[in-house]
């Protein structure tokens, strides 16, 4: 698992209001969220009928 160690903003309340993240974690959490979009993307293309070449290149050369 990702070791997070955040740093947090508070309000005037004390109340947390933001979250600093150093840019390596922010980056692997990026990358978690993409992939995780991407497979579910995924999952859901599983249903659909595969295009022949020709019908693939057709939809692609469209402007």
């Amino acid at each position: 698992m990702l070791d997070i160690k955040p740093q947090y903003i508070v309000s005037d309340n004390n109340e947390p209001v933001s979250v600093i993240l150093d840019i390596k974690t922010f980056h692997k959490i990026e990358a978690v969220i993409e992939d995780y979009g991407l497979d579910r993307f995924m999952d859901e293309a599983d249903d659909d009928e595969p295009l022949s070449i020709s019908e693939a290149h057709e939809y692609y050369v469209q402007p």
